[in-house]
């Protein structure tokens, strides 16, 4: 009986064996099949984003915005749903009327382009030197799509000695969609070369960097196909900007969390373990810091659920759609394409098997500062133990000191016309424009009244500074509007030939029997050219103050004042709501989250205090730089509350990723010699982790569009200050100095404490 049951059990042993071996092969393959299968069927989606984006600004206001009421209601009035594009025509010196001959030719090749409406006639300036076309564009094709058409018609049919440029609001819009056209390609190929070329470096491995790559863009392959169907169902608005955060922001943490989990495997393979052992080892060291990373990162995106503009809402839920994937990638497919590979992963220079304990060499320097070390790390911490109090004073320091430079960063806008960097005919047309009409043709504010009071709006508007003209929208007149003044108390309108002339948008005054002007739910849409560009300074003071004269006169709430202009000023003044009232929440959603993790108070306080401090300083640094190196003319409102939610979530990601070991060597070496051994231990994979966030970040910058460009300069400079300065030595420096105390009020505290007396 002994002996029969010694074999069953020999053979059972051997079953169990067989059982397990398959399973530590089946699991990695069953889990790079999902990923390769899941990678298959989003990778596509890169070539269909555009179906389910837009770039149009007034889809991006608030529901109770000015602008976005009469956006709304604008179809209303004039009879369709067109955004106008102007096309201004010049020669050498006065037209001719051979030329203006061509120049009513021309209008018509428009006319005849897909998705055009009814092109106005020519309306000659005053000097008789220029020509501009009125082209409503519809908006339910697309219309960067339609004005490179109108721009290759003209082209096409432009006599010689004659120059053209569309411009105008759908001019303005068909620059910006060009300027995101590399954001599939290009974008992808700097960010995804760049950190092939830093792994590359780090690693000196040719198969682990394309391992890594793998996971961050199967990752982004994956969300991208969740959220093109969240937008195709309505669920969020899409557009260009957020689409390149999304892929730089999961490109960036895919390979964070990725790097995070390669040290903790390579540190398993060091001491001899084989490779599903290493595996298990490294996914559960690496399992709570990235899922504390990536929790903390969609926590503070989720935050800009708060923001009243639509396109911050949508990056909140879409980013954090892409940090869920990228947690998941990281923690999933990569350890199963380790687990498959093993060792031959970081083929030529494979680990070696751990000899010298580093850090118990690091250990000694808490009794011993003078102790010999080995290594750059080791030498950091012998800096850290030696002059603690110093380090973090005086790097405190200067970052406060670069912090000064906030207060030269003008973040309150910028005109639509600098929105694209680089060549734009929109902007060169729109100084063409104003060189020979009122400088806001084409772009005029529109206010809706009750039909009641449309004698005194217009009294208000003709008495107006920085108003050139005043007409009425009208179905039934051919040009769509008819001129508007005041006589006796009641209006007066006169009939227009087109857009532009007498009366209309940019002319003064009309005769003749006119049309009655529309009227919807008992209002009338009162149109007023600016004299100023749309998207100046001037023409913002101009709707401003229109809209307190108009309540002034008429009550609150009665008038509504709108266009191009009035959607800058709400987009603008939205947005500095925003970072005010977001901001503070995440710093105390993220000091929350950081209690938890540590079991502390002490330390979330020290992380959050060197994370404002370092984001300061990095945006102190941007305003110079941009002020006077790249001479921007300014930034959006939403620069710094981007720029801050992506720093401090990702800085406190290096953090994590810092602390998170210190602890772990504090509960099985006390608090300082736990401080230097995590400095020492996280040190090479959290400064590599950097390089590639910095990297991927600065790649944003290829996209000649101002509002990334500045976004990626504030996070790739911030995260380099986050990894090399603040990481490095502020933090650990602050932390050895204080001692136990940074665990207080946890058990870490209390048995050290009791440990001392």
């Amino acid at each position: 009986m002994t002996l029969r049951a010694d074999r069953r059990r020999r053979r059972s042993d051997a079953d169990t064996r067989s059982t397990t071996r398959w399973l530590r092969i089946g699991i990695p393959v069953l889990l790079v099949l999902i990923w390769l299968v899941g990678g298959s069927i989003g990778g596509p989606y890169f070539g269909k984003i555009d179906e389910v984006s837009t770039n149009d600004q007034s889809t991006f206001l608030p529901s109770s915005a000015e602008a976005t009421q009469v956006q709304e209601r604008l179809a209303e009035f004039t009879g369709g749903d067109t955004i106008p594009a102007v096309v201004v025509v010049t020669g050498e010196g006065a037209l001719t009327e051979a030329q203006l001959a061509d120049i009513g030719d021309l209008a018509t090749t428009i006319g005849d382009v897909e998705g055009v409406g009814e092109v106005s006639p020519g309306i000659p300036s005053e000097d008789g030197e220029a020509v501009q076309l009125f082209v409503p564009i519809e908006t339910s094709g697309d219309v960067g799509d339609t004005v490179e058409a109108v721009r290759a018609a003209i082209a096409d049919a432009l006599p010689d000695g004659l120059d053209a440029w569309v411009t105008g609001p759908a001019g303005f819009t068909a620059d910006l969609v060009a300027g995101f056209l590399g954001i599939d390609g290009l974008l992808l190929a700097v960010a995804l070369g760049a950190v092939f070329v830093i792994l590359v470096i780090v690693y000196r491995s040719p198969l682990l960097p394309i391992l890594v790559l793998l996971t961050s863009t199967f990752a982004l392959c994956v969300a991208l196909l969740t959220v093109w169907w969240l937008a195709k169902a309505g669920v969020f608005v899409l557009n260009g900007q957020v689409q390149g955060i999304l892929f730089i922001l999961v490109i960036g943490a895919a390979t964070d969390y990725a790097l995070l989990y390669v040290a903790r495997f390579r540190e398993a393979i060091g001491t001899g373990a084989r490779r599903w052992d290493a595996t298990t080892r490294a996914w559960r060291g690496a399992f709570e810091p990235i899922l504390a990373s990536g929790g903390t990162v969609i926590a503070g995106l989720l935050c800009l659920l708060l923001s009243d503009l639509a396109t911050n809402r949508a990056l909140g839920p879409i980013a954090s759609i892409g940090i869920v994937f990228a947690v998941l990638s990281a923690l999933t497919f990569l350890p199963a394409l380790l687990a498959l590979v093993g060792r031959a992963a970081f083929w030529p220079f494979p680990p070696k098997t751990a000899g010298r304990d580093a850090g118990a060499d690091v250990e000694a320097l808490v009794t011993d500062r003078n102790a010999p070390v080995h290594g750059f790390w080791e030498r950091q911490a012998r800096l850290i133990a030696r002059h603690a109090r110093t380090v973090w004073i005086v790097t405190t320091v200067v970052l406060l000191a670069a912090s000064v430079g906030v207060l030269q960063l003008k973040a309150d806008g910028v005109p639509q016309s600098d929105l694209v960097l680089g060549a734009s005919e929109a902007r060169d047309g729109q100084d063409v424009l104003a060189a020979h009409f009122a400088a806001g043709s084409g772009s005029p504010a529109y206010v809706i009244v009750p039909q009641n009071d449309v004698a005194t709006a217009v009294g208000v508007l003709h008495s107006a500074d920085g108003i050139d003209s005043v007409t009425a929208a009208s179905k039934d007149a051919p040009s769509g509007q008819i001129g508007v003044t005041v006589e006796g108390g009641e209006p007066v309108y006169t009939a227009q030939g087109a857009p532009g002339e007498r009366g209309a948008p940019g002319g003064p005054g009309g005769q003749g029997a006119a049309p009655e002007p529309t009227v919807s739910d008992g209002d009338v849409l009162v149109v007023a050219t600016l004299s100023d560009e749309a998207d100046s300074l001037a023409a913002e003071d101009t709707v401003r103050a229109l809209r307190t004269s108009l309540a002034d006169e008429l009550g609150a709430g009665t008038t509504l004042v709108g266009g191009p202009t009035a959607i800058d000023v709400d987009t603008n003044d939205t947005s500095i709501r925003d970072r005010t009232v977001i901001i503070p929440v995440i710093l105390v959603v993220i000091l929350l989250i950081l209690m938890l993790l540590l079991r502390a108070i002490v330390a979330p306080v020290l992380l959050i205090l060197s994370v404002i401090v370092s984001f300061g300083a990095a945006l102190g640094i941007s305003a110079l730089v941009f002020n006077h190196v790249f001479h921007f003319p300014g930034a959006d409102p939403a620069v710094p509350l981007y720029g801050f939610v992506f720093l401090v979530a990702l800085g406190v990601d290096y953090n994590i990723f810092l602390m998170s070991r210190v602890r772990e060597e504090s509960l099985r070496h006390g608090t300082r010699p736990g401080i230097l051994r995590g400095l020492v231990a996280t040190g090479g994979v959290i400064t590599s982790a950097g390089l590639v966030l910095a990297a991927t970040f600065a790649a944003l910058g290829v996209i000649p569009i101002l509002f990334l460009a500045q976004l990626a300069f504030i996070v790739a400079f911030g995260v380099l200050l986050d990894t090399f300065i603040v990481r490095s030595l502020l933090v650990p420096a602050a932390a050895y100095d204080l001692g136990r105390v940074i665990w207080w009020p946890s058990k870490l505290w209390r048995r050290e404490r009791d440990a001392v007396r």
